[in-house]
């Protein structure tokens, strides 16, 4: 009995000690790791940065993208995404479309206990980032 007391103690200590989830913030630079259900193609890099004028940016793999934002609270909304005009690989410009598009599809955003912040799509999958060191 005492050996499955000081277990739940030592248990519920150490979930005090645990991190909690990092909100989003403003001009916070993040690297996406998935589109929907689908993992990034290998060495592909994306990115996002909610500026603090409104104004998010950063690369889609290929070219620089950029669009308008509004956050309020748990609510995130793209406006109309614009990018640069760049021509890579089809394989690479497919993933990048279907980012750019996904953008103007997010509803929500969230953080899970690992700190990965989520952006939650009208069809319930998420594109899903993960802050970048400073």
């Amino acid at each position: 009995m005492k050996a499955l007391a000081a277990s739940a103690l030592l248990t519920l200590a150490l979930a005090g000690c645990a991190s909690a989830p990092t909100p989003l913030q403003q001009d916070q630079a993040y690297t996406l790791e998935w589109i929907g259900e689908r993992p990034l193609m290998d060495y592909s890099h994306l990115s996002l940065t909610l500026g603090d004028d409104g104004r998010a940016y950063g690369n889609a793999g290929c070219n620089h993208w950029f669009a308008p934002y509004t956050l309020h609270g748990e609510s995130l909304h793209f406006g109309p995404v614009g990018s640069t005009r760049k021509l890579c690989a089809p394989a690479l410009m497919e993933q990048e479309g279907r980012f750019l598009k996904a953008l103007e599809r997010v509803q929500r955003w969230d953080t899970s206990h690992e700190g990965q912040v989520r952006f939650w799509l009208d069809d319930g999958k998420a594109l899903r980032f993960w802050p970048e060191e400073s």
